[in-house]
């Protein structure tokens, strides 16, 4: 974008507090990783990373109220609140804001389901909880393609920093997954055997 940095304030501090955003998010997710595949157990370990992961949850989801908030003063696309609310609305970057809309309200029906889960019980709650993948796979796809910056190398090393923990702590959980798997389908695999043949040979022993 053209100007001085004063007329791209609200740009310029928007798209900084996205970064943050994504940050934030990646995490939680790290933190939720770590709780699902049981890494650092030890005394009080798994309360303080699940406080720690509900808190990055929060302000992550703050920081995208925010990155939006900002947007609505930004002299240059000029949005309405119903375009930074509303998926596809956004011009002149319907698509990518679209996709960054939804992660937002995702991050939003997720972190209120902190406060839900006696209600609707852990199983829908563990469900909803895998949407947060999404909602960081959408924060970067609309940090790629509505960004202005996205060739800098601060937000190629930022994006990827963001992504490399995640994914490597995703992967342990993957691991952690099949092993459990793999001895109960051994479990159900294996067949008692059936004494079927031996009980006429025990009779026929008896009746001589």
């Amino acid at each position: 974008m053209s100007g001085d940095t004063g007329t791209q304030f609200f740009w310029l501090a928007s798209r900084s507090v996205g970064v943050v955003a994504i940050v934030l998010v990646s995490l939680s997710v790290c933190l939720g990783l770590a709780l699902a595949a049981r890494v650092g157990r030890g005394p009080g370990v798994a309360i303080r990373v699940k406080t720690m992961h509900e808190a990055l949850a929060l302000a992550g989801l703050g920081a995208i109220v925010l990155h939006g908030a900002l947007l609505l003063g930004d002299p240059y696309t000029r949005p309405g609140l119903s375009q930074i609310a509303i998926p596809f609305t956004f011009h002149p970057n319907p698509l990518w804001t679209g996709l960054g809309v939804i992660a937002g309200w995702l991050a939003a029906l997720i972190t209120a389901s902190f406060y839900a889960r006696r209600w609707i019980g852990v199983k829908n709650w563990r469900k909803l909880h895998r949407l947060t993948f999404a909602v960081y796979a959408l924060g970067v796809g609309h940090a790629v393609g509505a960004g202005s910056d996205i060739g800098s190398p601060w937000m190629i090393v930022t994006l990827a920093a963001a992504a490399a923990p995640p994914a490597l702590l995703g992967l342990i959980r993957l691991q952690r997954l099949a092993e459990r798997r793999a001895p109960a389908q051994g479990a159900r695999g294996a067949r008692p055997e059936r004494p079927i043949a031996a009980a006429p040979a025990a009779e026929r022993l008896s009746a001589g």
